[in-house]
């Protein structure tokens, strides 16, 4: 039983991971919803939500690989400043979230809190959208130093669990200027080093004391994740192209609303 909810739980992170609606706020509902601590462990389940957010970064790898991954040697000036800017984005989320993670996380990483960050986060989406902003930095090369490191300054509101990292991201891109498609790329970007940290933490924190059956759960959850985050990523990228982040705006007001309802009655 435990490795059909290992895998619910991988498809729900790789689905939401790159999607504006908060991947941490889904799995925490839907691990509550699973009981999947109950019985793996509330430690292990802790940990499982956050190592299995890896993969899907894999995912983003394997379909970007080509501006990801140095080419041609007279490409190589202009990867390393666009990785130069990713890192300058990921310096602030990296020491706020090792200074306060602990404390976030015993606080915050409950219903409550994720249902109410999802409406606020559907709300900003819609006005967003409905002031139709139009982005003057139409590609991820646009993306100037100062304005990397002022995204790197929202991401930092997806401590938040519910905010949604990729929606903090996207969301202050497009304030800066950006284009949706230039700051739903450079979001994918910046989670390669953000989640990569984030799971290292976890690991090297509560790993050694996993057992096979945990490590187990892990891999099922790792590749379940890595196979539904590819697809999520295509889908997204052709989406944005016609359509606004509208629709994951209402989206989140309604499951907000849905998951205050129940936690009322």
């Amino acid at each position: 039983m435990d490795f059909i909810k290992a895998l619910i739980l991988s498809f729900v992170e790789g689905a939401t991971e790159f999607l504006p609606v908060s991947s941490t706020g889904h799995l925490i509902l839907v691990q509550e919803y699973l009981g999947f601590g109950s019985n793996a462990g509330q430690t292990f389940a802790d940990t499982f939500i956050v190592a299995i957010q890896l993969p899907a970064i894999l995912a983003v790898v394997v379909y970007f690989r080509q501006a990801m991954l140095p080419g041609k040697a007279e490409e190589l000036p202009a990867w390393l400043n666009l990785w130069t800017r990713v890192v300058l984005a990921f310096l602030p989320a990296a020491v706020l979230g090792f200074l306060l993670h602990d404390r976030i996380e015993a606080v915050l990483f409950h219903p409550l809190p994720v249902a109410v960050a999802l409406i606020v986060g559907g709300v900003i989406l819609i006005l967003l959208e409905w002031k139709g902003m139009e982005g003057r930095l139409q590609h991820i090369s646009d993306i100037r130093w100062s304005t990397a490191f002022w995204i790197g300054c929202f991401q930092c509101l997806a401590l938040i669990p519910g905010t949604s990292r990729s929606a903090a991201t996207i969301i202050g891109a497009m304030c800066l200027g950006t284009s949706r498609a230039a700051a739903a790329e450079f979001s994918f970007f910046l989670a390669v080093p953000t989640m990569v940290a984030a799971t290292t933490y976890k690991l090297l924190n509560e790993g050694a004391h996993f057992n096979m059956h945990q490590w187990s759960l892990l891999l099922v959850g790792s590749v379940g994740s890595f196979i539904v985050a590819y697809a999520s990523v295509a889908f997204l990228m052709a989406y944005i192209r016609n359509h606004s982040f509208a629709l994951f705006g209402y989206y989140r007001i309604i499951l907000g609303l849905l998951v205050l309802g129940l936690l009322m009655m």
